[in-house]
């Protein structure tokens, strides 16, 4: 299971100008982003090391790693 994701699905807090939470669901591979402008979005096929990485992001910010390493790398949808 991912490093600090306890219950698939939950939301985690994130200190971040960009991004205000996260939630996983580990089966589906599907990461869940709220940002702070209040927009939500559904990230597809998000391997559990990139969520993981997300949440500890080595040497840079939340949103810097997001807009990095997935942004543009995964197929989403906006969730209303």
């Amino acid at each position: 299971m991912v490093k600090d994701m306890a219950r698939s699905g939950e939301w985690h807090i994130l200190q971040s100008s960009v991004l205000r939470a996260v939630a996983y669901h580990e089966g589906a591979r599907e990461l869940r982003v709220r940002f702070t402008n209040g927009a939500n979005y559904r990230y597809f096929d998000v391997p559990p090391d990139v969520v993981r990485m997300l949440l500890d992001p080595p040497g840079e910010s939340h949103g810097r790693y997001f807009n990095a390493h997935i942004r543009d790398a995964f197929d989403y949808d906006e969730e209303s």
